[in-house]
This record gives structure tokens, C-alpha cells and sequence, in this order.
């Protein structure tokens, strides 16, 4: 997609990649009569800069590091979010799907592109792509070794499909060698992949 706009400006390079990402949707929205420019470069604002996947990672090093936050996200997600003071735009509920050694959780929207914003920020742009949300819920594995990601034969892998009112967020299983870990070192690791599903915490990248 041409990523031409009615304020280009160069930018550091660092950012291209979501640049482009954020332009390339911009555009679209606006061509399609959606947002006024202004009105969207403020949501994009807040959900790539200040908010985005830091919620979600949050969100993940609470549940490794404190059991009763943990139970209460499993009971439900939406009020557990809702202590760290995150929330959904237009109230939608979230369900924190717990990965274990027998399963690995995975999320997909075979309908459109439903995604936890108010936790994970931008969807990448493979998300709402045709081949991935169709090929998850038929081939997850085979999903997950194109991203790399291959699990033992023993762990089943449970897809998720999300929909307008409910949204999804993997809890990954907490890396060997992160006890005593603080909860910042441990956000450090949550990858927004692995709160997808499509990857595993990023342990020995640790920033």
C-alpha cells in the first residue's frame, strides 16, 4: 500500500516499521470515510506510544508474580484488566486464556479483526490477514512453526475466536530462571507475540 499522506515527514528510522503500519491504516480508514485524520492520529497516538502492548505485559507480570491477581484474572478478566486501570473502548469483555504445559492457548478472529486493544495496542498486520486467520483454526501448529514457535507433541493447542464483545489475552507460562524476578524485569520479557499465542516470552532478549 503507498503510505502517501497528507503530512509526510521524515521520521527516525526506528520507528519505519510502525510508521508504515499506522500510515497504511490511517489511510485506509480515512478513505473509507471513517475518521477524520486529526480525530485518528490522536488514537494512534495513545495506542502505539503510551499504551499498546506494555498494558498487556503488565497485565502478565501481575499474574506471574502475585497468585491472587492471577485467580482473579482467570475468574474474570475484564475487572482483573480493569485494577491495573486498563479498560475497553466500548466496554468489551476480556478473557485471560492461562497457557500450561498441556495447552497452549492461540487467538484468532476468523470474523474480522477483534483485537485487545485497550492490552496489545495495534494488531500487527498479519493478524487480520486472510491466510493467518484461516489457517490458524485449521492448521494452529502449522501456524505456529511459520512463526517459529514449535511446541512439544503433548501440548495441545487450543485456538480462541474472538468476537465484537469478547476479546482474548495468552497469559504465557512464566520462564524457568525468572524467580525473584521484579514485576518491571518480568514485563521486560512479555512479547505482545506470546499474548497471542504466536510466540513465547522473550527470555533471552530480556531488555
Amino acid at each position: 500500500m503507498s503510505g502517501h499522506h497528507h503530512h509526510d515527514h521524515d521520521h527516525d528510522n526506528h520507528l519505519a516499521p510502525i510508521e508504515a503500519r499506522v500510515k497504511a491504516l490511517e489511510s485506509l480508514m480515512v478513505a473509507k470515510g471513517y475518521v477524520d485524520p486529526a480525530a485518528l492520529d490522536a488514537i494512534i497516538d495513545s495506542y502505539e506510544t503510551r499504551i499498546g502492548p506494555r498494558n498487556g505485559a503488565r497485565v502478565v507480570a501481575r499474574a506471574w508474580s502475585d497468585e491472587a491477581f492471577a485467580a482473579r484474572l482467570r475468574e474474570d478478566g475484564t475487572a482483573a484488566v480493569a485494577e491495573l486501570g486498563y479498560g475497553g473502548r466500548g466496554g468489551e469483555h476480556i478473557i485471560a486464556c492461562f497457557n500450561s504445559p498441556e495447552e497452549h492457548n492461540l487467538i484468532v478472529c476468523t470474523l474480522c479483526s477483534c483485537y485487545p486493544w485497550p492490552v496489545l495496542g495495534l494488531p500487527p498486520v498479519w493478524y487480520k490477514s486472510p491466510p493467518y486467520r484461516s489457517k490458524a483454526v485449521i492448521d494452529p501448529r502449522g501456524v505456529l512453526a511459520d512463526f517459529g514457535l514449535t511446541l512439544p507433541e503433548g501440548q495441545r493447542i487450543r485456538v480462541w475466536d474472538s468476537t465484537a464483545e469478547t476479546r482474548f489475552i495468552v497469559i504465557p507460562m512464566r520462564p524457568a530462571g525468572t524467580e525473584g524476578w521484579s514485576e518491571d524485569r518480568l514485563a521486560a520479557i512479555v512479547t505482545r507475540d506470546s499474548m497471542i499465542g504466536t510466540g513465547l516470552p522473550a527470555v533471552g532478549e530480556a531488555r
